[in-house]
């Protein structure tokens, strides 16, 4: 009986997978971060240990990447050595996960490693969804 129940709940949980997200319009946060360089280690660790399983529970999340500046190409290259970039499904899901306890925990692990907590933010709609 459990087992029925179980697969039952498999099946509807992949059918919401694969369903199309109706009327979302997906965000991308980009947060400029200056990493303090003898915490880099750290930050990078509670990033990938941390702040990502936490942030890939959470509803309309899509994806979360820290990157690295390897070099500016062209133009001035920001005072930030890495690059937060946060998708989701919808900004009003996103700010569900800002105010939620577990990302009270879990962003310090990374913000309490930056030379500084006064940091750009922007945030972008995806433009090529449809």
């Amino acid at each position: 009986m459990k087992r029925r129940t179980y697969l039952r709940t498999m099946l509807a949980g992949a059918a919401m997978v694969a369903a199309p997200a109706a009327a979302t319009h997906p965000i991308v946060l980009y947060v400029d971060l200056a990493v303090d360089p003898a915490r880099e280690r750290e930050m990078l660790q509670n990033f990938r240990t941390v702040f990502r399983p936490a942030a890939a529970k959470q509803p309309g999340y899509i994806d979360v990447k820290m990157l690295k500046l390897r070099t500016a190409i062209q133009g001035a290259a920001p005072a930030a050595n890495y690059r937060f970039m946060l998708t989701y499904e919808s900004e009003e899901l996103r700010q569900k996960w800002v105010a939620s306890d577990v990302h009270q925990k879990v962003w310090p692990t990374v913000e309490n490693t930056l030379k500084s907590k006064n940091y750009t933010v922007l945030l972008y709609d995806d433009a090529t969804a449809a």
